[in-house]
């Protein structure tokens, strides 16, 4: 178990690093795409809160690679993650199938996938927030961060690997 909260680490760092980098390289197409998840949000605050996600989510992999603020981005993750789930939700409730804009521009539109996708990612960001670790091993830490970079890897190209085994283009 000492590992487990550095692996939980690299995967949520990785995920939230693309994301923010997806977001920053299209920042207006994913400004468009806030009042789907946000519907009752007031137009002149779409662009601030689009700004703040980037932001934010750029904040997590920093405060996740240094141990004292470890924690603090375990829980800026779940904060994110847990408003992402709520938005999704929501705009599924109201029948609003808008692409997914988690990692850049995709065709994907928003699904249950993506609710099961913040799932797996609020349980290692909770799992990684509560578990201690005093890794006292380099090899058992190089093997946990690749575990969790790998992970990272797969969840980032999701919509892609089930489109791939689903036959939908």
């Amino acid at each position: 178990m000492q590992y487990l909260p550095a692996g939980c680490a690299c995967l949520i760092g990785l995920v939230f690093a693309v994301s923010a980098f997806t977001k920053l390289r299209d920042r207006a197409g994913f400004v468009r795409s806030v009042p789907d998840l946000a519907p009752a949000l007031p137009a002149r605050l779409l662009g601030p809160l689009a700004h703040s996600v980037i932001v934010l989510e750029a904040a997590v992999p920093v405060l996740l690679a240094v141990p004292a603020t470890r924690t603090l981005g375990f829980g800026v993750a779940l904060v994110l993650l847990t408003a992402f789930t709520v938005a999704i939700a929501g705009a599924l409730r109201r029948g609003r199938r808008a692409p997914c804009r988690c990692f850049g521009a995709s065709a994907a539109p928003l699904g249950p996938r993506h609710l099961a996708r913040n799932g797996v990612l609020l349980t290692a960001a909770a799992t990684g927030a509560v578990t201690p670790g005093d890794a006292t091993s380099t090899a058992g830490l190089a093997v946990a961060a690749a575990a969790g970079l790998v992970t990272g890897l797969l969840i980032v190209s999701f919509d892609d690997l089930v489109d791939l085994f689903a036959g939908s283009h």
